[in-house]
């Protein structure tokens, strides 16, 4: 087999790399690079041998010896908000997060002489549960959902056999834990999903969040789900001071909270300690990292949080985090990969974000395929071209980001990345502005992002690619986090890349992966009303398709073949012709015929002319039938459609809450058709 030289070239460097990092970390004990990082490295040396067997010798690195199911869940609003922590991944960052406490509580005059102690715990790798008991029984289960809005997986928690369904006490409490799975069961789980075909769970965190949002408890009941309790969200009666949650009765210092909850019967992590110095933090931070795989549980860091309960009431909260307490995350997972292209995301307030997409790769349990660049400084600082080898980092649901170019790997052939001067994605002129004092661009024309949203509304709606569950607030989500700029992106979607959005379970990353699988076969029609082209709609879309009967016919045609075309006219004519002549649109629908086949649906030859000469409007709901199904029963009898009511129209059919349209009709004196006068029509 030939060996291509590129390829030849690569596989030399990438050896010549891997060796230089063993020496540095076996040798010389100086790592310069993590373990994934260099995994990764080796793993392409793997796969470029298994594709070209020539390239392995005895030299190479790799030869080295080394209850009922439910029909859905209920949402449940919490009585207590629910917060998350803030995150920090380095002592600098806990020092800053420790000096901004220690200032406010000096400003506060009610805590003169009180004592600043750090309880540390282990922060579990799991799924976070809202427990709540009345009189001591359990009455409700909840996940957290946005923070006031959750859903309710009573069902499912009481499969849990360490959540106790009665305290010893008859308190009114709600209490916040995690809720796991052990390494050993995630790993039995696995083994059966492979027997059946099934997908395997990526990790701990993700199979413990795909079995409590099971429909079925007993699928639950079967995976051997765990808690631990960690913090009492309400005792007893509730008062508030600050617009913090006070409760009489309430440990005055978070051990102590501990100690209830223990008492309570909950099950508590017994690994917690209480320090009154950062040194104790940091020494107890750096024991779990390093002996956090010898844990059953996975562990992704470690929570501060101010010991003292006075403290935490007088501090309170920001919008979105206590500020009595931070999330100290363990060093994140790092793999290397290519930077296949970089393409700009427009923000909702029109900042512009440069997105690196790159080649496909698994780190933190998933595969993903996008990485922000932040900004046009942070690409200068790393001198980032396309084509480059880059160490990728992923700290737990964090989006990665690129910490490093490997500029050993370089050919020569990688492109310098130039920023540009103009984004179409802008709108009007696409002109761009850096934003005073920030290294952030912006557009200059403030409607572009309402614009893309609704564009990308329409391109997934029922009348154009139909991509189920993939609605408004899937689609914000994905712009708000630079996974997608064009239409196209939608289909290079990975699981990887949903999975590190909010509120993102497995099963619904699943489902929505596999509408976008289902919908890469679109009808012709339905393909030209997904592109958003300027007064076209679906009647002109069917007839742009029963004309030309295909896409290259319709994007090579002339004004003058389009304006004669019945239903088109001169002004759609030129507005379609205008399209499709535009390089960008162009260059868009190249991109999706890639990643989409187009079908075209076959014209009725023995078609009706019962209403032959006909034009219909139809507004609306129908009892008997959809609008959509109204309008091919009038085509298929020789009718035509139109989407507005003017003089030429010859009937409007109207069903229930008909609109403005019906007011037109009455005006124009067109005849009106119930949908009882319809069906006889066309019977």
């Amino acid at each position: 087999m030939i060996i291509p030289k590129d390829v030849k070239e690569r596989y030399e460097k990438v050896a010549k790399l891997v060796d230089h990092y063993r020496y540095l970390y076996h040798v010389l004990d100086k790592p310069d690079i993590t373990d994934e990082s260099y995994d990764s490295l080796m793993q392409e040396l793997v796969h470029t041998e298994e594709k070209y067997p020539e390239l392995r010798t005895s030299l190479s690195p790799t030869q080295r010896v080394g209850d009922q199911p439910l029909s859905e869940f209920k949402k449940v609003k919490h009585e207590v908000r629910q917060w998350s922590f803030d995150d920090c991944f380095s002592s600098d960052g806990l020092k800053k997060w420790d000096e901004k406490v220690r200032r406010m509580v000096e400003k506060e005059p009610t805590l003169i002489g009180e004592k600043i102690e750090y309880c540390c715990e282990l922060k579990i790798d799991g799924l976070k549960i809202i427990l709540t008991y009345k009189d001591g029984k359990f009455v409700k289960g909840a996940t957290r959902g946005d923070g006031v809005i959750g859903e309710d997986v009573t069902s499912n928690l009481k499969t849990i056999k360490s959540i106790p369904f009665i305290l010893p006490k008859p308190v009114d409490i709600i209490v916040i834990g995690e809720c796991w799975l052990s390494k050993k069961e995630l790993a039995k789980i696995n083994k059966e999903r492979e027997k059946t075909g099934e997908l395997l769970f990526a990790n701990t965190r993700n199979a413990a969040a795909g079995s409590i949002r099971q429909l079925d408890p007993k699928i639950a009941s079967s995976r051997r789900l765990d808690s631990f309790i960690y913090d009492i969200d309400k005792l007893s009666e509730k008062t508030t001071k600050n617009g913090v949650p006070s409760r009489g009765e309430f440990p005055d210092t978070q051990d102590k909270e501990l100690k209830l909850i223990s008492d309570l019967t909950f099950k508590t992590n017994p690994n917690f300690e209480v320090f009154d110095s950062l040194e104790g933090v940091e020494k107890y931070y750096k024991k779990w990292s390093k002996n956090k795989e010898k844990l059953d549980y996975g562990l992704d860091g470690v929570v501060i949080k101010i010991n003292s309960r006075k403290i935490q009431e007088t501090l309170g909260y920001t919008g979105k985090s206590p500020r009595w307490g931070i999330a100290y995350k363990f060093p994140a997972e790092q793999v290397t990969t290519v930077v296949e292209d970089i393409v700009f995301q427009v923000g909702r307030t029109g900042v512009i974000t440069p997105v690196a997409h790159l080649r496909p790769v698994l780190v933190a349990g998933s595969t993903v395929s996008r990485a922000t660049l932040h900004n046009e400084d942070e690409i200068k600082r790393l001198d980032i071209r396309i084509g480059d080898t880059v160490i990728l980092q992923k700290a737990g649901d964090v989006i990665p980001d690129i910490v490093k170019v490997l500029t050993e790997l370089r050919t020569g052939k990688e492109k310098v990345f130039i920023f540009p001067k103009k984004i179409d994605a802008c709108g009007a002129d696409g002109a761009i502005e850096r934003i005073e004092g920030q290294a952030a661009w912006r557009c200059v024309n403030k409607n572009s992002f309402a614009q893309q949203k609704r564009k990308f509304y329409h391109f997934v709606s029922k009348k154009a690619f139909n991509i189920d569950g993939c609605g408004p607030r899937i689609l914000d989500a994905l712009l708000e986090h630079n996974l997608i700029s064009n239409y196209d992106d939608i289909f290079t979607l990975k699981k990887g890349d949903l999975l590190s959005l909010p509120r993102f379970a497995e099963k619904s990353v699943d489902n929505l992966l596999e509408s976008i699988e289902n919908a890469r076969k679109v009808v012709l029609n339905r393909f030209i009303v997904s592109l958003s082209i300027p007064q076209v709609g679906e009647e002109t879309a069917i007839d742009l398709m029963n004309n030309f009967r295909s896409l290259e016919k319709i994007r090579n045609a002339e004004v003058a073949e389009l304006e004669k075309i019945n239903g088109v006219g001169d002004i759609v004519g030129k507005s379609v012709y205008d399209w499709f002549s535009d390089n960008e649109n162009s260059k868009l629908v190249d991109r999706l015929l890639k990643q989409i086949k187009i079908e075209v649906v076959k014209t009725n030859t023995e078609k009706s002319s019962k209403l032959s000469d006909k034009s219909f409007v139809v507004t609306g709901t129908l009892s008997s039938m959809s609008r959509d199904e109204a309008k091919d029963k009038i085509r298929a009898l020789g009718g035509d459609i139109s989407e507005s009511v003017s003089s030429k129209t010859s009937y409007l059919v109207v069903g229930e809450n008909p609109g403005s349209k019906f007011d037109k009709a009455q005006k124009l004196g067109v005849e009106i058709l119930d949908e009882k006068k319809f069906l006889e029509l066309i019977k």
